[in-house]
């Protein structure tokens, strides 16, 4: 019986659409309608959904929750805090989980780990509390294990992240400003002991940082940091 390939497209900053070896469809921090890097060809695409996945509370990862959630019937999972604001506006299918927890649903086995961030938001001129961000690492059947690491700078518990979970694909932002730079990627690359990386959260405005700067603080060969673009799909078979 012939096995489906491993799929992960970016969908600009945090926001991903894996689809896994056993069918299944993930949105991870879908920030779709102000997103200024979302490829909109895959605007009907990724209503074909069956989990969607919050890093933290802020616009860029969770603005379009409510209503993809509505338009796709998945199962939201994230934060407790941010998953009681979510079921308060609407939305029914909410799995909550907090740092350390591991949530299985069909083939993948979700664990939440720490993220050094913010997780508050703005509505209607007031600064709500979403919980603390965090990071997912994604145990897909016996072959994949990725790390997402949501909005974060590098942090040492990174190593034990690897030691744990032992990933061997990371989805780690780049960009600066608001998370880690380069500089502080390749310290994270180090931490963790991947050889596949892909960046996120760049190549925008003031979001410096590149997939290039990252390989040269890197130096070495044997890790391939890909230099992603929005709607580009990363193929794992």
């Amino acid at each position: 019986m012939s096995k489906n390939p491993l799929e992960i497209t970016w969908l600009g900053f945090g926001a991903f659409y894996i689809k896994t070896a056993g069918g299944k469809k993930i949105l991870i921090d879908p920030w779709v309608q102000n997103n200024p890097l979302f490829p909109h060809s895959f605007t009907e695409t990724i209503l074909d959904c069956d989990y969607i996945l919050l890093t933290h509370g802020h616009r860029d990862h969770a603005e379009d929750a409510v209503r993809l959630a509505g338009l796709t019937n998945a199962t939201l999972i994230a934060g407790w805090e941010l998953s009681q604001l979510l079921m308060q506006r609407g939305v029914e299918n909410v799995l909550p989980i907090n740092k350390g927890g591991t949530r299985v649903v069909k083939d993948m086995s979700l664990t939440a780990v720490h993220a050094d961030h913010s997780g508050a938001f703005v509505e209607n001129g007031k600064i709500i509390y979403g919980g603390e961000p965090m990071g997912f690492c994604l145990r897909l059947g016996k072959d994949f294990s990725i790390y997402h690491a949501g909005d974060t700078n590098v942090f040492g518990d990174m190593a034990l992240i690897q030691e744990l979970y032992q990933p061997n694909i990371a989805i780690l932002p780049i960009g600066d400003v608001f998370t880690m730079g380069p500089r502080e990627a390749a310290k994270a690359i180090q931490l963790l002991k991947v050889k596949e990386v892909i960046p996120m959260h760049f190549g925008f405005d003031f979001l410096t940082g590149t997939p290039e700067m990252v390989s040269h603080y890197v130096n070495d060969e044997r890790i391939k940091v890909h230099p992603i673009k929005p709607g580009q799909t990363i193929t794992y078979s």
